[in-house]
């Protein structure tokens, strides 16, 4: 039960572009780990940049740095 929780600075995307980023990332994660289209959920939370670091790096990028499988160019 793969769930993608994608976390951005705003996008301005609309339902299609939204639609048409959940699919690929899902065909990727089929694609991977073998999963099936209907067990697959993605999410899209977007964050101003100034509540990027308290919001995300602070709280789930930097404690989880180990565990990430690709991690950011980028430190806070």
């Amino acid at each position: 039960m793969p769930h993608i929780d994608i976390k951005c600075f705003p996008r301005d995307l609309d339902d299609e572009q939204k639609a048409a980023l959940a699919e690929d990332i899902a065909g990727v994660i089929i694609r991977h780990l073998n999963s099936k289209e209907s067990s697959i959920s993605v999410a899209l939370n977007e964050y101003a940049p100034e509540e990027w670091k308290a919001q995300v790096w602070d709280t789930e990028i930097a404690p989880q740095m180990e565990q990430l499988i690709k991690k950011p160019g980028y430190s806070m």
